[in-house]
């Protein structure tokens, strides 16, 4: 879940790798370092945040790599950080993932007189290059030697001190190369790459590539290969905050297009059959990807009645259920490692495998038989909110077509919806959230998902401790944590379910709860029984789906800024979730 950056061109490589490690801060920002070839290797690396520090822009040499790290082997400091080195200070190495077999790799070469300076599972690869290197050799053969030792998912960018190249290694980690006008990059993925280019090439699961001055050469199992040469549709523009205060705020607004953008992205002719006629659908998925799915089992049963079976992705390796039929990835990056395990072992079981992914090149869409793309362009803060949106309109778009396109212009028409409700007034929702103790989010069918995406998205960026619950199941247990110091915010439109909402609202507040409810304009028995009222357009249920998860991102978004917290960049928590 870090981020890496190399370079290697007619430039000073340090100042392009700290530009490009700090667009790839959303994958990790607790400690950074840059390693540059200068004579020998000029090293430089600290605990806490690159976009905080410009001490390694100065280290000096054309061929380099840097690394913006989400601790997993080691506390953050500056020991832990990255690139690592062998013994002799020759070789240097950055790494996202994990080698899951480092600690056995470390006790053999301890007991060969290896020195050991971290604690990261990272630095083995450093000193087992260095066994087998000849310096100023072939540090390509050197690596192809390691590789096949590692266990776990990888991708590394290593240099040597004499060697005018940078080898490239992937496994179940992503990797791209950019390909310039005289100079080559390498990153976690295209953000820090697209400022200078649009062409691209993504290597593949267990591709090794030498990057020279010259060439790129890819290699699989020993032997060359070709990739192809791709073209990026977007720009360095799309990552920029334009005027906005943060990435979020940004990216919340963009949501109309990311929505009209993916609907019209999916029509009935690039549907596959084996989605078309489907008897039942198995998703998998993790965090905000598996609300969206929640979503989808709702108005898939509800307006179909294809059952739908939801799955934790990271439960489904290692409790694999009995499954047929079309198996569903989501995954906005393509690369959250349990869910590229997940779908591969539905194909073990011989099921059909879409990936919904918002990423071209990614490794889900190599995993699964199909794939479709969103269309939400690049998603920098770390809260998933457009990114969530394009999911939701993808799977909205395959019910409509399951539906013989009954909702087709409620869809093609969903994004003036958002639009309404995008410069709300949420302030007074706003100072409730801000003294919370807790906070509990309350719906019932689809709203239900609505709800549990809400609460994330308070706990993720407010740090606010908040849960989401269906309504009826409050007083099954969570009742007992009712107070005035926890509010409830209740998702309650017109349908079968608002009387029963109605009275589980009243039950709250008898508790002492203090309720923002969240309705259809012009609802006056809602208003009259919540503390707080935000009236939503009165759209059909598809909409009210889209238009109350875009308040409640809202009203986290401006709860954080209020207590004033790093909004892009949540404590803890990293971008892209390429680990285990």
């Amino acid at each position: 879940m870090c981020g890496i950056v190399g370079y290697i061109g007619r430039r000073e490589a340090a100042p392009i790798i700290v530009e490009g490690l700090k667009k790839l801060e959303y994958r990790g920002y607790d400690s950074f370092g840059v390693a540059t070839i200068s004579g020998g290797i000029e090293l430089d690396k600290h605990q806490g945040r690159i976009s905080d520090s410009q001490s390694s822009a100065c280290l000096k040499g054309k061929i380099g790599i840097g690394h913006t790290r989400w601790a997993t082997h080691g506390v953050p400091n500056d020991v832990n950080a990255h690139p690592h080195m062998d013994c002799s200070g020759r070789i240097a190495v950055v790494h996202n993932g994990i080698i899951e077999n480092y600690a056995e790799l470390k006790r053999q070469l301890v007991s060969r007189g290896h020195t050991f300076r971290s604690e990261t599972d990272t630095e083995v690869v450093a000193h087992l290059v260095e066994e087998v290197y000849e310096p100023e050799k072939n540090l390509l053969s050197a690596v192809q030697k390691v590789v096949p030792k590692l266990t776990g998912s990888y991708a590394l960018l290593i240099i040597a001190a004499g060697e005018d190249r940078i080898i490239a290694a992937r496994y179940a980690s992503p990797l791209v190369l950019g390909v310039g006008d005289g100079e080559f990059f390498a990153a976690s993925d295209m953000t820090p790459v697209i400022d200078y280019t649009e062409r691209a090439i993504f290597l593949e699961d267990g591709d090794i590539a030498s990057i020279s001055h010259e060439k790129i050469e890819i290699f699989h199992e020993g032997k060359p290969v070709t990739r192809p040469l791709e073209l990026i549709n977007w720009s360095g523009e799309d990552t920029k905050k334009g005027g906005f205060p943060h990435y979020m705020l940004k990216e919340i607004y963009e949501q109309p297009q990311a929505f009209y953008n993916s609907v019209r992205s999916v029509t009935n002719e690039i549907l596959p059959a084996s989605v078309k006629n489907a008897e039942s659908v198995t998703v998998i998925a993790c965090g905000s990807s598996y609300n969206a799915g929640l979503i989808f089992k709702y108005l898939l049963e509800d307006t179909c009645a294809i059952p739908v079976r939801l799955e934790f992705a990271s439960e489904f390796k290692y409790f694999p259920p009995p499954i047929r039929g079309l198996v569903i990835g989501i995954s906005q990056s393509g690369e959250t490692a349990d869910t590229n395990t997940a779908l591969k072992q539905a194909k073990v079981h011989n099921c059909t495998t879409l990936a919904i992914t918002n990423t071209l090149g990614s490794s889900i869409s190599r995993v699964a038989d199909f794939t479709l793309f969103m269309r939400a362009g690049p998603e920098i803060s770390v809260a998933a909110t457009k990114s969530f949106i394009a999911q939701l309109a993808i799977l909205m778009q395959i019910t409509n077509f399951l539906r013989n396109g009954e909702f087709e212009d409620v869809l093609r028409n969903g994004h003036r919806a958002i639009e309404e409700v995008l410069l709300m007034d949420l302030s007074e929702a706003v100072r409730l959230c801000l003294n919370a103790h807790s906070i509990f989010y309350v719906g019932r069918g689809p709203f239900y998902p609505v709800s549990l995406e809400g609460s994330l998205k308070m706990k993720e960026i407010s740090y606010i401790h908040a849960e989401g619950y269906a309504a009826g199941e409050l007083k099954h247990g969570p009742f007992a944590l009712l107070s005035p110091a926890t509010p409830v915010i209740a998702i309650c439109m017109p349908g079968e379910t608002y009387g029963v909402m109605i009275s589980n609202i009243k039950e709250m507040k008898a508790r002492g709860a203090p309720v923002i409810a969240i309705g259809a304009e012009g609802d006056l028995e809602l208003s009259e029984v919540a503390d707080i009222f935000i009236p939503l357009p009165v759209t059909p249920p598809f909409v009210q789906v889209l238009t109350s998860l875009i308040v409640l991102q809202l009203l986290a978004y401006y709860t954080a800024v209020g207590l004033k917290r790093d909004v892009d960049k949540p404590r803890n928590l990293a971008k892209s979730v390429t680990v285990e």
